[in-house]
C-alpha cells in the first residue's frame, strides 16, 4: 500500500505516466490517451492506481514486442541485403537452413559415438572409395573454375572487388564459389565415417571448429561476396583438399597452415590498403584465418614436433 499512498501524492498523473510508459505503437495510442483521461479525472484513486500499474506492465510488454521487432528487422536484413544473383540458390537465401543442418551435425557428433560405443566398426571401404575420387574431382574442378574465372576475368591479386553483373565471367565466378560453399556442406560426411569407423580420436574441438567455421563463412562468402578478392581463398583450399582426399596426410597439415598464411597476409595487405571490398568481409576473413593458424599450430607440434622430440630422448 505504500507504493498507493506515493500515487495519491501525486497530483501529476501524465507525468508520471510517461516517466514509465517509454514506447506507444500507433496502434495503441487511443488506449494510452484514455487511460490518461482517466487517470487525470476519476476521483477514486485506487481505480487509477490499478490502471496505472497495468499501464506499467503493458508498456514492458510493448517494450518486449519492440526488441522482437528489432530482432525481425535485423533477420529481414541477412535475407534481404544479399547479392541478388545468388539469393535464390541451394541453402544461400536464409542462414536458417545451414543453421539447422549444422545443429544436426553436432547432435550427431554427441550421439553417434553414444550409439557406436557397443558396436563393431563400420567398414566403410565400398563407400570411402568412391566418395574420395568423387571429392578429389570435385576439389580439382573448383581450382580449375576458380584459376579460369580468375584469368579471364584479369582478376587482381589484390584489393579485387565483387563484380556483381550478370555477365558469363561474373556468374561463373559465382557459381563456383557456391560449389566451394555446398562443399564444405559435403565435408560434414568426414564426422559420420569417423564415427562409424569408431575413429573418436578424430573427433577433435579442431575438426568441429574448423567445419563449423568453413560453413558459416562460406555462406557468407556466396550471400554476400560471391567473387572478388575472396577467390583466392576457395582456389588455395580447393587444391589442398585435392591432396587431403588423395590420402597425402603426411603433409596435409603442413599444405593447410602455408594456406592460411597466404590467406592472412593476403587480407592483412588488402584491410590496410583500403580496396573496394568492405572491411568487416576482411576483418572476418582475417579473424578466421588467424584462429585457424592458431589451433593447426597447437595440433603440428602436439602430433609431429613433440612425438619426434619424445623418441629422440
Amino acid at each position: 500500500m505504500e507504493d498507493l499512498h506515493l500515487f495519491k501524492e501525486s497530483s501529476n498523473y501524465k507525468y508520471l505516466l510517461h516517466t514509465y510508459i517509454s514506447y506507444k505503437p500507433l496502434t495503441s495510442r487511443f488506449i494510452f490517451h484514455l487511460a490518461q483521461c482517466v487517470l487525470l479525472f476519476c476521483p477514486y484513486y485506487i481505480i487509477k492506481y490499478c490502471i496505472f500499474i497495468a499501464l506499467v506492465y503493458l508498456s514492458q510488454s510493448f517494450q518486449t514486442l519492440a526488441m522482437w521487432q528489432k530482432l525481425q528487422l535485423f533477420y529481414q536484413g541477412i535475407r534481404e541485403n544479399g547479392d541478388r544473383r545468388t539469393e535464390h540458390w541451394l541453402l544461400v537465401y536464409s542462414p536458417v537452413p545451414i543453421t539447422c543442418i549444422f545443429m544436426c551435425y553436432l547432435i550427431i557428433m554427441w550421439a553417434g559415438p553414444k550409439i557406436m560405443a557397443n558396436r563393431q566398426p563400420v567398414n566403410l571401404k565400398p563407400i570411402l572409395i568412391p566418395y574420395n575420387f568423387a571429392m578429389v574431382c570435385l576439389s580439382a574442378y573448383m581450382f580449375y573454375e576458380f584459376t579460369a574465372s580468375f584469368w579471364l576475368a584479369r582478376y587482381s591479386l589484390l584489393c579485387q572487388p565483387v563484380d556483381y553483373s550478370v555477365s558469363p565471367l561474373a556468374m561463373r565466378m559465382a557459381c563456383v564459389c557456391w560449389w566451394f560453399y555446398f562443399s564444405k556442406v559435403i565435408d560434414l560426411i568426414d564426422t559420420i565415417f569417423f564415427i562409424l569407423k569408431k575413429k573418436n580420436s578424430q573427433l577433435t574441438f579442431i575438426h568441429t571448429d574448423h567445419h563449423a567455421t568453413m560453413i558459416f563463412t562460406g555462406w557468407a562468402g556466396v550471400k554476400y561476396v560471391a567473387g572478388g578478392q575472396s577467390f583466392l581463398t576457395g582456389l588455395i583450399n580447393s587444391l589442398v583438399h585435392v591432396g587431403m582426399y588423395l590420402y597425402l596426410r603426411r603433409h596435409l597439415t603442413s599444405l593447410q597452415l602455408l594456406q592460411f598464411f597466404t590467406v592472412t597476409l593476403h587480407t592483412t595487405y588488402n584491410l590496410c590498403a583500403g580496396g573496394d571490398i568492405p572491411d568487416s568481409v576482411d576483418v572476418v576473413i582475417l579473424v578466421y584465418s588467424v584462429n585457424v593458424i592458431a589451433l593447426f599450430s597447437r595440433f603440428y607440434y602436439h602430433s609431429y614436433v613433440a612425438k619426434k622430440n619424445a623418441k629422440a630422448t
